[in-house]
């Protein structure tokens, strides 16, 4: 199809209407963030952020296949000395939307400095939201195993009876674990919070993810070969991941020299990267 490895100029809410519907794996997008980045998307007050954002869920909708997954990086805003409810506001629009808000991951800053203002710290996170068309969709776990860590030295030496069974939460959370299944494992699953680093590069543009943080949603959530979305693609970032993990990628923003700046990383990046050919059945 001629949108697949295209980084698009034009509004997502507009662009997508071109694309068939159930055609991409996963979407994976940071858009700019009530008042946020002004000078370059013009900003968009919190008051305003669900019905600006809302068709343009829709159209992700669409597009995405039902066992696609939808990832939202966003943050909330202060005004007038407290937190803003837009965050929240927008996970139950979505859901009457008829989105499933499955799942919510937190980006920890690691290199983030210190600050304070008069009635809080800076913030260290941002929210990495899920969101699925139906309860069953695709997902890779071992793929983002991590090494098993220092805690099982200790924890795991000596090992009590409720250890070697599947012990029942004690209150009643329904989670129950069989802590003896971890002995002799080198890798474990991670939590939901991702320990990474902010880019410190910005690659000319006003916010920039690091790559490590859509490859990693990339890895759980497609096999290669597999179609990610960034409707806010911004500097490109999401692409250059889906692309050094062998999947194929669609970007859109409204702004051409951003798209220019994508084409042009893309361009190094694909010279020296085999590219992907496109699936023989389906899209």
């Amino acid at each position: 199809m001629s949108f697949i490895n295209q980084i698009i100029l034009g509004d997502c809410e507009n662009v997508l209407n071109s694309l068939p519907e159930n055609c991409v794996d996963l979407i994976v997008t940071s858009p700019p963030y009530a008042d946020q980045r002004k000078n370059t998307y013009g900003g968009i007050k919190p008051d305003e952020y669900i019905d600006w954002f809302l068709p343009k869920a829709q159209a992700f909708y669409r597009v995405l296949k039902p066992k696609g997954t939808f990832i939202l990086n966003i943050k909330e805003r202060v005004v007038n000395g407290e937190r803003h409810t837009y965050v929240i506001e927008l996970i139950l629009a979505m859901r009457s939307q008829g989105w499933l808000w499955t799942e919510e991951f937190i980006w920890h800053k690691k290199n983030s400095f210190p600050g304070k203002w008069p009635n809080r710290f800076r913030d260290n996170w941002e929210r990495l939201l899920q969101f699925n068309k139906q309860k069953k969709f695709k997902m890779y776990q071992e793929a983002v195993m991590v090494p098993v860590g220092d805690w099982a030295k200790d924890r795991l030496a000596k090992l009590s009876a409720t250890d070697r069974v599947r012990d029942e939460s004690k209150v009643g959370s329904g989670f129950g674990k069989n802590i003896s299944h971890w002995v002799n494992r080198k890798k474990v699953y991670p939590t939901n919070v991702l320990h990474m680093a902010t880019e410190c590069a910005n690659q000319n543009h006003s916010a920039v993810f690091p790559v490590d943080l859509p490859s990693w949603f990339i890895k759980l959530f497609t096999e290669p070969n597999d179609v990610v979305l960034d409707p806010f693609i911004g500097s490109g970032t999401t692409a250059v991941a889906a692309l050094q993990l062998g999947r194929r990628y669609v970007g859109i923003d409204t702004e051409a020299e951003y798209v220019d700046l994508c084409k042009e990383r893309l361009s190094d990046l694909q010279i020296q990267l085999p590219i992907v050919a496109e699936k023989k059945s389906g899209i």
